[in-house]
């Protein structure tokens, strides 16, 4: 494992009469207004770990707008630590700059970032920089690079309609949709919107239907409102939860008997239990086997 940002870091932390008593681990994913990306977020694992294993006793400062209920910034009272940490992203900006100001009392250093301007407030207020890149030591390895990480969830496609007019007072196409998706960003998944609509302009879009049958056939599960994200998901072997939009059923529905595809749920019957049944059931060895039997690849 190549730990050199994290060792260094420790390095100086364990310095002599220097070891943290209580230690504030911060980065872009703390700011209400700033972001987290998977980046910042392996990186805050990989610190954390390594700071837990040297038993130095730290929290994390997490934005309101990601992981609302948990310390921020807002609530964390600069006089309960002796040192702050700041890991990933650039030192860069107002935002970073602040923390100099609030935190003053506390030693500051930074890991694992990217030093842009070195005049910049944000850069000489810390202490220490551990820099990944922007200094004139070597690069860097980057921290979510060897940072711990769970289990990969599965890749979940997502193929919605939001059309289909001709079915005129029956169409539950935006409750349906509002439903599937609030249920999605709760469960442990990747997801990957995907447009069976095809077009040589756009490059979101596929351009070829072998494009599409290509996306497909990577996914764990497709979850789908339209008829062919029923069809061509089965047609690749990709296990399929198939939601009718249209009340009392119609192509999807009738699509789902001719195939003889059971994971199939009717608009006025959508809920959060049932979609979880087929859920669990297109991820098992069952639900594989049987979109294996409609394979044409």
């Amino acid at each position: 494992m190549h730990d050199d940002v994290a060792e260094a870091v420790l390095r100086v932390l364990r310095g002599p009469g220097r070891a943290p008593q209580r230690l504030l681990l911060t980065g872009w994913f703390s700011f209400r207004d700033g972001e987290a990306t998977a980046g910042d977020v392996l990186a805050q694992q990989h610190m954390s770990a390594a700071l837990t294993g040297a038993g130095i006793r730290h929290e994390t400062a997490w934005s309101p707008g990601f992981r609302p209920g948990e310390l921020s910034l807002e609530t964390a009272d600069p006089r309960a630590y002796d040192t702050l940490l700041f890991v990933c992203g650039p030192v860069h900006g107002p935002q970073v700059a602040a923390l100099h100001g609030r935190f003053g009392c506390c030693r500051r250093l930074a890991a694992g970032v990217s030093v842009v301007d070195p005049a910049d407030p944000a850069v000489t207020g810390f202490d220490v920089i551990v820099a990944r890149d922007g200094t004139a030591g070597p690069a860097r390895r980057d921290l979510a690079a060897d940072a711990p990480a769970g289990p990969l969830p599965p890749v979940a496609g997502v193929v919605l309609s939001h059309g289909q007019g001709e079915y005129r007072t029956r169409r539950r196409h935006a409750e349906v949709n509002e439903r599937i998706t609030g249920w999605l960003a709760g469960k442990d998944c990747a997801r990957v919107p995907a447009d069976s609509r095809l077009a040589t302009g756009d490059w979101r879009l596929c351009a070829t239907a072998e494009q599409f049958l290509s996306l497909v056939a990577r996914l764990d599960v497709v979850v789908t409102t339209r008829l062919h994200g029923l069809v061509l998901g089965l047609r690749t072997g990709t296990p399929v939860i198939a939601v009718d939009p249209v009340a009392g059923g119609a192509k999807v529905s009738a699509q789902a008997r001719a195939l003889r595809w059971p994971a199939l749920v009717a608009a006025d019957a959508l809920a959060p239990d049932i979609l979880d049944h087929w859920w669990e059931w297109a991820l098992s060895g069952a639900g594989r086997t049987a979109a294996a039997c409609h394979s044409m690849s």
